[in-house]
């Protein structure tokens, strides 16, 4: 591991805006990743009654659309990060 980094390493270097904003999108996507659970959840029970197919089908489709959203959480917390440090470097300032 020499000289690499992750996505999920911590980076202390930009101070607490940082921090308190990679905290906020890690818990938007704990509650995402907890939505997709329920919606697959109570499609899979639906399914057991023909009666309730229909419904069970719509809630799979919810259940997909929150998946799809994972990334795009991913991708917002990238593009705001990288505005922050930008900002930060073009107003000169020290963190």
């Amino acid at each position: 591991m020499s000289g690499t980094t992750h996505d999920d390493d911590l980076h202390l270097h930009l101070g607490r805006e940082e921090l308190v904003l990679r905290q906020r999108y890690e818990v938007l996507s704990i509650v995402n990743d907890i939505l997709v659970a329920a919606w697959f959840i109570a499609g899979s029970v639906l399914f057991f009654s023909p009666a309730t197919t229909e419904l069970g089908t719509w809630f799979f489709l919810l259940g997909s659309v929150e998946l799809m959203v994972r990334p795009v959480i991913r991708l917002a917390r990238r593009v705001h990060l990288q505005r922050r440090r930008a900002t930060a470097l073009d107003s000169g300032a020290e963190y």
